[in-house]
């Protein structure tokens, strides 16, 4: 089970009062659009986070000496 540290102690009835406002908010037309947006933040935010990864390794690799 995944523990979201930003969500803290929720329960269903909360989840579901937070998806109302939501719905009133935004409408039932623009909450796909929105979950979408919010699908290609994530996305650019991994890729960022394994590109630095990846850069980070880069970099150790070379600055161990070669032992041949």
């Amino acid at each position: 089970m995944n523990n979201f540290l930003f969500l803290g102690n929720l329960g269903a009835g909360e989840i579901i009062v937070i998806a109302l406002i939501v719905l009133l908010l935004f409408g039932g037309k623009k909450i796909p659009e929105l979950m979408k947006g919010i699908g290609k933040g994530i996305r650019s935010f991994k890729e960022g986070v394994n590109n630095i990864e990846r850069d980070i390794e880069n970099t150790d690799q070379d600055t161990k000496p070669n032992t041949k």
